[in-house]
C-alpha cells in the first residue's frame, strides 16, 4: 500500500493541530476505506474517523500515559465494519507513519519518547480490534453453533429437511468446524478447517483430540474438556495451539460445545476454530518493537524494568547483581565525529556488551543515550557481578574502527549487589546511577560498589540542589558577619559578610554546603547580588548608626566574596555600581574578595571588571593566599589591594613555641606585600599568641575565633579576646 508523501516545509509549519489531525484523518480515510465493507462514503467514513483520530493524539501526550484510548480505537474500527485484516495493517501503517508527524510535539516529548509511545499505542490498537473481533467471531460462532445444534435436534423428526440447512451453514462457514464423539475421535471436519490444518483431510479426521497436546496448553485446557465430555458443562472457550503436518503451530481461538441427542444425553463434541496465528504473530511484533532498543536491538528500559521488577518481586528469594554503564567521552565523539558516528559506535558497543551476558540469568539493556544496564541473578552474585562488571570494562579496551577511525571508549560502572525483595527497582537503579557518577568522578574506567552513605549523602545534594531557587525566593537565607580587626590598635576594622542557609529540614548550612551547588546551577549569580545588597546595606546601617568617633576613623569596610562563576558574569561591574548607588555606600568602603585560585592564569578579559572596580576605589583581595600555585612575581598584574593569608600558615602559631619555618614563611609574604603596597589579613586567629606573633610580623588585620565568630550584625563590636583552642 503506498501512503500519502509528507508535508514539507513551511505549508507543514503553518498548520494548527486541528488541521495537522483532519490531514491525518484523511490520510486513514483513503488508506482504509477501499477494504472497508460499509454504507457510509468516503467523506462520511473521514468523518467517522475523526474522534478515534482524537483519542489517538490525545493518548500520545497524556501524563500519565495510557494505553486505554488506542484499544479502544481497534475496538470501534470493528464497530465501523473494518473487518478486513488489511483494514488493520493500514491502520497500523498510518499510525506508524503519521501518528508523531502530525500530531506529535517535540516541544512537549522527546522525539523518542513519542515513537516509543506510537509504538505501545499500535500495540493496544492490535490488541482492541482483535478483542472485538474476536468477541464479534464469538457472538457468530454461537449463532453457529445454536444453528448446528437446532439442524441436528431437529434430523430426528425431519433428516431431508435439516441435513441440507446443516450442510449449508458447515460446509460454507467461514471458521473451522469440527465434530467428534466424546472418546474424541474426529468424525466430520469443514473444508476450513482442513485449510487451517494444512489442507489433507485425513490427517485430520484420522486423528484423536488427545493427539493434539502442545507444550503450551494449560491444565485448564484438558480439565475443561474432560468436564465437557462427562456432560458436566454445555461449552467451553480457550485459546489453544496445534501442531500442523509439517511442524509448525497453529494458534487458535476454540470454542467446544455439547451436542446432546433427544433423550438429552451428551452424544457428540461441536469444535468451532477461528485461525489467530497472523494476529498472534503481529501482536508478538509489536511487543517486540515496544520492548527492544531500535538502534541496538537490546531490551529497552521497559523490558528491563519489567524483568529487574519481577527478580526484586515479594516473590523473590534469590540474590541480584546490577551493573550501570555510562560510556566515558562519548559526547566528545558524538560532538566532533556526528551521531551518525555515534549510532554506529553505539551499535559495536551494544554488540560487544551483549557478548558478556551468556550466563543463564543475566541480560544487558540500552537504558538511553549511552547508558546500558546488565543484570545477573542466582546464587554467587557477589563474585559473579564483579566479574560481568570486568568483563564489560574488558569488552572496551580494545579501540572500535568506524569509518576508518579507531575511536577509543572506556566505561564507569555503578554496582549494586543484594537480596531480592528489599528494594525496589527503581531504588536499586538510582543506587546504580549515583555510583557510576562515583566511578566517573574518580576518573572512570573502573566499577564501583554502591554504598548506602554515599547514595544518602548524593539525594541530599540532589535534595539541597532542586531547593535553592525556591529558598532564594522564601527568604530562607541569612548572612553573619565577622569582625576584621586592626592588629595595630586592636579595633574593628570591618567585617566579612558569610551567607548561611536556615534550611527547613537540615537547620542551618554552611556555605561549603550549598555553594559549590549553587555554582554548578548558575544560581551562584543572583544568590549572590542578594549577599551584596544584605552587606552593602548593613555597611551603610553600620555607618549611620555608628558613633561620631567611629566616623572620624573612617567607615566600616564590608569584605563579600566573589566565586568564579561572577567573575565571569557581564554585569559584575554595572550592577555593583548600581547596589552602591542605591545605598550611598562609597566604594572605598566596599572589599571584594577573590580566590587565588580563580585568578591563576588569569587573562586580561577576566581582569577587566575587577580593574574597573578598582579604579572606582572598591578594594579586591586575594583571598586564601598561599593555597594555589600563583607566581608571586604576577602579583604586580592583579588588581588586588589585600592579601588574605590562608589559614593553614598560621597553624603553626597555635603550638609554643611557634614553627619558626611557618614564622618565616609569614615574615617573607608580609614583606613582599609591603613592597608591593599591599596589606596583608590574616585567617583563622584563635589564640592570643598567634595575634601577637602575627602582630610582631607586620601583619595589619586579621580575623578568627580569637577575636570572634560569625554572628548577627548587632554583634560587630562584640569582641571576644579568649583563646578558641
Amino acid at each position: 500500500m503506498k501512503l500519502p508523501s509528507q508535508p514539507t516545509g513551511a505549508a507543514a509549519d503553518a498548520d494548527g493541530p486541528e488541521d495537522r489531525l483532519r490531514r491525518f484523518v484523511t490520510i486513514w480515510s483513503r488508506a482504509v476505506f477501499p477494504v472497508t465493507a460499509t454504507s457510509m462514503t468516503r467523506q462520511e467514513f473521514e468523518r467517522h474517523l475523526l474522534p478515534p483520530a482524537r483519542e489517538l493524539s490525545e493518548a500520545l501526550h497524556a501524563r500519565p500515559f495510557d494505553t486505554a484510548p488506542a484499544h479502544r480505537v481497534g475496538q470501534a474500527l470493528v464497530a465501523a465494519h473494518c473487518t478486513d485484516p488489511d483494514a488493520l495493517a493500514r491502520s497500523l501503517g498510518v499510525v506508524d507513519a503519521y501518528l508523531v508527524l502530525y500530531c506529535g510535539d517535540e516541544h512537549e516529548n522527546p522525539a523518542e519518547e513519542l515513537r516509543a509511545r506510537c509504538a505501545r499505542l499500535q500495540h493496544a490498537m492490535a490488541a482492541g480490534f482483535a478483542q472485538a473481533l474476536r468477541e464479534r467471531t464469538l457472538v457468530e460462532q454461537e449463532s453457529i453453533a445454536h444453528s448446528a445444534l437446532s439442524a441436528r435436534s431437529a434430523a430426528e423428526l425431519a433428516l431431508h429437511a435439516t441435513e441440507s440447512r446443516f450442510r449449508a451453514v458447515f460446509d460454507g462457514a467461514a471458521i473451522g468446524i469440527g465434530i467428534a464423539d466424546l472418546d474424541g475421535n474426529v468424525l466430520e471436519v469443514n473444508e476450513t478447517l482442513t485449510r487451517m490444518f494444512g489442507g489433507l483431510e485425513q490427517t485430520v479426521r484420522s486423528r484423536n483430540i488427545a493427539e493434539w497436546v502442545h507444550p503450551e496448553d494449560g491444565p485448564h485446557v484438558w480439565r475443561l474438556y474432560d468436564e465437557l465430555v462427562r456432560g458436566e458443562r454445555e461449552h467451553y472457550r480457550v485459546e489453544k495451539p496445534y501442531y500442523r503436518s509439517d511442524g509448525t503451530v497453529l494458534w487458535t481461538n476454540l470454542t467446544v460445545s455439547l451436542l446432546r441427542d433427544a433423550a438429552g444425553a451428551p452424544q457428540y463434541q461441536l469444535a468451532l476454530m477461528e485461525d489467530t496465528t497472523e494476529r498472534r504473530l503481529l501482536n508478538l511484533r509489536l511487543r517486540y518493537e515496544a520492548t527492544h532498543d531500535a538502534l541496538t536491538g537490546l531490551p529497552n528500559r521497559t523490558l528491563f524494568f519489567e524483568r529487574l521488577e519481577k527478580t526484586l518481586g515479594p516473590a523473590g528469594d534469590t540474590r541480584f547483581g546490577l551493573c550501570y554503564l555510562d560510556l566515558d567521552g562519548f559526547k566528545v565523539i558524538n560532538d566532533s565525529l556526528g551521531h551518525s558516528t555515534g549510532d554506529r559506535l553505539l551499535v559495536e558497543v551494544a554488540d560487544r556488551l551483549q557478548s558478556c551476558v551468556a550466563a543463564p540469568g543475566e541480560m544487558v539493556a540500552r537504558l538511553g543515550g549511552d547508558e546500558f544496564v546488565a543484570l545477573t541473578t542466582g546464587p554467587g552474585t557477589e563474585r559473579k557481578v564483579a566479574e560481568l562488571a570486568d568483563r564489560m570494562l574488558a569488552v572496551l579496551a580494545s579501540p572500535i574502527s568506524v569509518d576508518g577511525r579507531e575511536l577509543t571508549v572506556r566505561g564507569s560502572v555503578g554496582v549494586v549487589e543484594g537480596p531480592a525483595g528489599e528494594r525496589t527497582a527503581a531504588e536499586v537503579l538510582r543506587s546504580a546511577d549515583i555510583t557510576m557518577y562515583r566511578a566517573k568522578s574518580a576518573g572512570g574506567n573502573r566499577f564501583e560498589y554502591a554504598d548506602a552513605e554515599a547514595d544518602a549523602r548524593a539525594i541530599t545534594r540532589h535534595g539541597l540542589t532542586t531547593a535553592l531557587p525556591a529558598a532564594l525566593e522564601r527568604g530562607e537565607f541569612f548572612i553573619e558577619y565577622q569582625p576584621l580587626v586592626h592588629l595595630g590598635d586592636g579595633s574593628v576594622h570591618g567585617a566579612e559578610a558569610l551567607v548561611r542557609w536556615c534550611h527547613p529540614q537540615h537547620g542551618v548550612l554552611g556555605p561549603d554546603r550549598f555553594i559549590p551547588l549553587a555554582e554548578n546551577t548558575g544560581l551562584i549569580v543572583p544568590l549572590g547580588r542578594w549577599v551584596l545588597q544584605e552587606a552593602v546595606r548593613q555597611a551603610r546601617f553600620w555607618q549611620d548608626e555608628a558613633p561620631g568617633g567611629r566616623k572620624a576613623t573612617g567607615p566600616l569596610r564590608i569584605n563579600v566574596n566573589l566565586s568564579p562563576t561572577q567573575l565571569h558574569h557581564p554585569g559584575l561591574v554595572a550592577e555593583t555600581v548600581d547596589v552602591l548607588e542605591r545605598s550611598g555606600l562609597e566604594p572605598g568602603a566596599l572589599c571584594l574578595e577573590v580566590t587565588e585560585s580563580a585568578l591563576i592564569g588569569a587573562d586580561d578579559d577576566l581582569l577587566k571588571p575587577l580593574r574597573q572596580l578598582a579604579e572606582m576605589g572598591v578594594d579586591i583581595a586575594l583571598d586564601d593566599f598561599g593555597t594555589g600555585y600563583s607566581n608571586l612575581a604576577n602579583l604586580r598584574r592583579l588588581p588586588v589591594s589585600v592579601l588574605k593569608l590562608d589559614r593553614s600558615f598560621t597553624q603553626g602559631m597555635q603550638q609554643h613555641p611557634a614553627d619558626p619555618v611557618d614564622l618565616k614563611i609569614v615574615e617573607g609574604i608580609v614583606q613582599l606585600a609591603h613592597s608591593l603596597e599591599l596589606a596583608v589579613t590574616v585567617e583563622g586567629v584563635e589564640t592570643g599568641a598567634q595575634a601577637q606573633q602575627l602582630r610582631e610580623l607586620g601583619c595589619d588585620t586579621a580575623q578568627g575565633w580569637y577575636y570572634a565568630r560569625p554572628g548577627a550584625p548587632d554583634r560587630i563590636h562584640s569582641l571576644v579576646l579568649a583563646d578558641a583552642v
